[in-house]
């Protein structure tokens, strides 16, 4: 993993004047829901609850990313691995879940720091709203009675927001997580335009969108990366876009935007 901002680390969605307009961001169905934005430091979240809970969201993220810099601080390798670490039973919650995230899909627990951010909040916020939507730079934790649709982001792909993810209502948690090879400044090893998991656990999904976009170099890949998504336990499905190439496996239904 190259990008140090402990929110981008794996999943920018955009270059980065694509990634400051936020266009995605209004592919998110509304629902109804309030929408607010929270930024410190480098997390920068956009959030849709059944009301403006900007303060409680704020205190969050100050609260998750105090506690991920101090142990980030204390174990210096960390930060840097690239290949899944032993589970730590006295680090903080939010590390935990990056930890076994990373575990499962044999990737560094970075790879897992964006989703693992927008649940930590969600998840903090579903105490004050019924429905909850939290977007980190792409990665998305959903909580809703009702289905969502989210479009895929896919670089400079003639079906870059033309194809969406319908996420189903449920009485838990999702994560929708996206990574991509061609677009972003994170690290990938492949070059995927978007690949995008669905997963009960909006960590696991990060992780999983980076151990699959990794095996992605071509098209005639995308055989072989929907295979290893089939063996990270816990992905519901996945969908890859490599230039107008597409593939999918599992769980996904797909919409036409």
């Amino acid at each position: 993993m190259e990008d140090r901002d402990l929110t981008r680390s794996s999943r920018s969605i955009g270059r980065k004047g694509e990634y400051q307009e936020r266009s995605y961001r209004n592919l998110l169905q509304n629902h109804g829901l309030v929408s607010f934005q929270v930024t410190v430091k480098e997390t920068d979240l956009y959030i849709k609850a059944t009301s403006d809970l900007r303060k409680l969201a704020h205190d969050s993220v100050i609260r998750h990313r105090y506690l991920l810099e101090k142990y980030i601080t204390e174990h210096s390798g960390f930060l840097r691995s690239l290949v899944p670490l032993p589970t730590d039973e006295f680090a903080p919650p939010i590390v935990q879940d990056m930890m076994q995230a990373a575990q499962r899909a044999g990737v560094g627990p970075m790879a897992a720091v964006a989703g693992a951010m927008a649940e930590a909040v969600g998840q903090d916020l579903l105490k004050n709203s019924s429905e909850v939507i939290v977007e980190n730079g792409g990665d998305i934790f959903i909580h809703s009675s009702r289905e969502v649709q989210v479009g895929i982001f896919a670089g400079r792909s003639p079906l870059s927001f033309r194809v969406g993810l319908k996420v189903p209502a449920a009485n838990h948690g999702w994560g929708v997580c996206t990574s991509s090879g061609t677009v972003g400044p994170s690290l990938s090893f492949g070059r995927a335009d978007a690949v995008c998991v669905l997963a009960p656990s909006a960590s696991l999904a990060d992780a999983g969108a980076t151990a699959v976009g990794n095996i992605v170099s071509s098209p005639a890949e995308l055989t072989r990366a929907l295979e290893k998504a089939k063996t990270i336990a816990g992905l519901c499905g996945v969908v890859i876009i490599v230039g107008d190439k597409l593939g999918a496996w599992g769980e996904v239904e797909l919409t036409g935007i």
